[in-house]
């Protein structure tokens, strides 16, 4: 059996992976809607993937930076928390 390549140009395939996105249909359901093996739609999937996190602008590299920080934040946030709480006990036990 011989095996024909199609080509696909690189806005049907940005449009695909759009739709893969937007819609609520299964990758397989729009793959055979487009005509296409859903196995080259998941490629297109993974392959668009890391142009549109660098197209935001942020790296792995700082969306790591920013997690590490907002979980200090929460650290600090919840020592706070329980701090704030034994004063609220210890301001109880006083005016029984």
């Amino acid at each position: 059996m011989s095996r024909r390549n199609k080509h696909h140009t690189e806005e049907f395939k940005a449009e695909a992976v759009e739709l893969v996105e937007r819609s609520g249909k299964s990758v397989p359901e729009i793959a055979e809607d487009l005509g296409i093996n859903a196995r080259t739609l998941y490629h297109w999937l993974a392959v668009q993937k890391p142009k549109t996190v660098s197209s935001i602008g942020t790296s792995e590299a700082d969306l790591a930076s920013e997690n590490k920080r907002l979980r200090r934040e929460l650290e600090i946030m919840r020592q706070e928390r329980d701090i704030l709480k034994k004063a609220m006990g210890v301001f109880a036990k006083e005016q029984r």
